[in-house]
């Protein structure tokens, strides 16, 4: 009986010849992530048990993002408290207000996560650098302090389902798409605690920016990880970021899936999860006419620079619809930098969009766009549980770059057809 990429991996970091699915297991790690939330936590157990040292200071990473720029004298005291850590123990991979970015776009963008590695961050959406062909997994405070202090973590062997990519997508349909298709089909259960394997030919019509936005939503279908085979688009992102040696591992030919999916990439039609739950899924002929009062792009999910230029190219010449709000947040300085010098960011600002730094921000409710009672939000966002963006009675509406873009300008959910 053969092992999947996932196991692969774990049985690898474990020293182990084989593991099968349900073993629990004891791994070296190559990344530890954690955020200015989920940080302080970890430090305080870190320093609660009396560590007095990190298990390796180039493989912890800290990233400010989720209420930085500080928007309240609480969250100012944390990201000093991580601030403060990362002196102590100097810490390489730690980004603040001016450096950093959305975690989860910024660690694979400088190269900090590899092909092959076994990554834990303090962070559910920890589990995008599946993209990558990685084993990244979502983990509580404590483990990463363990993590931390140890540079180790113990997993149960996770099984697996496998989803078999075909054909290419169509115009104005985006990773984003693809993976709210799947989470409608198989529920936000449907994966639990089981690792989400992608491959099939269909994978050389997804960028690396698809895969990213699909692997960081694993999650929302209750997995373990997803996980991306490795193909020459991967490694050629990988080119000229990762200044080190990393490792491919492929499936057996005969290793056990729970279940196969064969999904046609050209059958996917824009696709917008309804609210409370992801797997509330629609296309266009069940959308209905739904007004809007908020858009939002950005997050871990689409703040990249495709998802960019996919909503410039829709505001382009145009203007949003009066009465609604659309904020735009590059996931990174990189991105809100190669913004500028495409123009990008003049497309946005004469469409009426407001431009923010990066920032997770409104996605977890927490600044930079909260909702008020009644009010509904198109969002490339990956969650839209009750009060998710602000009142309990608001309403989030997951979608891509494209849908959120050409919602704007229409003041409704929309599909870009409507409007190019």
């Amino acid at each position: 009986m053969g092992m999947t990429m996932t196991q692969k991996i774990l049985a690898a970091h474990a020293g182990l010849d084989k593991v099968e699915a349900g073993q629990l297991i004891k791994c070296k790690l190559d990344m530890v992530l954690g955020n200015d939330v989920t940080t302080p936590v970890a430090i305080n157990e870190f320093e609660k048990a009396g560590f007095t040292k990190v298990f390796d200071n180039t493989k912890i990473s800290m990233v400010m993002d989720h209420f930085t720029p500080n928007k309240d004298i609480k969250s100012a005291a944390h990201t000093l408290q991580c601030r403060t850590f990362a002196g102590k123990y100097d810490i390489k991979h730690y980004y603040d207000v001016g450096d950093m970015g959305i975690e989860h776009a910024l660690l694979p963008e400088k190269g900090i996560v590899a092909s092959g590695e076994c990554i834990i961050g303090a962070d559910s959406h920890t589990c995008t650098y599946g993209a990558l062909g990685a084993f990244s997994t979502g983990v509580g405070s404590t483990d990463m302090c363990a993590g931390m202090a140890t540079g180790e973590a113990w997993f149960k062997v996770p099984s697996a389902i496998k989803f078999n990519l075909k054909g290419k997508l169509n115009e104005y349909v985006m990773g984003k798409d693809v993976i709210l298709h799947i989470i409608g089909m198989i529920g936000v259960d449907g994966a639990l605690y089981k690792s989400m394997e992608f491959s099939g030919e269909g994978l050389a019509s997804l960028s690396m920016d698809d895969r990213l936005s699909m692997a960081n939503m694993a999650i929302e279908a209750g997995a373990k990880n997803g996980i991306f085979a490795v193909d020459d688009i991967t490694r050629e992102y990988q080119k000229g970021r990762v200044d080190r040696e990393y490792k491919v591992y492929e499936a057996d030919e005969d290793a056990v899936y729970d279940a196969v999916y064969d999904i046609d990439l050209s059958e996917i039609k824009p696709t917008v999860s309804f609210p409370h739950l992801p797997e509330n899924t629609r296309t266009p002929d069940n959308w209905g006419d739904v007004e809007i009062q908020q858009v939002v792009i950005g997050s871990c999910t689409n703040g990249r620079l495709e998802d960019m230029e996919m909503a410039a190219k829709i505001l382009e010449g145009r203007h949003i619809a009066n009465g609604v709000r659309c904020i735009v947040i590059p996931a990174t300085q990189q991105v809100y930098l190669e913004c500028c010098k495409r123009g990008y960011m003049e497309t946005f600002i004469n469409a009426g969009c407001a431009v923010s730094t990066p920032t997770c921000g409104p996605c977890l409710g927490g600044h930079m766009g909260i909702l008020a009672k009644g009010e509904r939000a198109v969002a490339t966002t990956n969650r839209n549980f009750v009060g998710r963006m602000g009142h309990p009675e608001s309403e989030v509406y997951l979608a891509s770059p494209a849908v959120a873009a050409a919602s704007a300008v229409t003041g409704k959910i929309s599909q870009p057809s409507e409007i190019m």
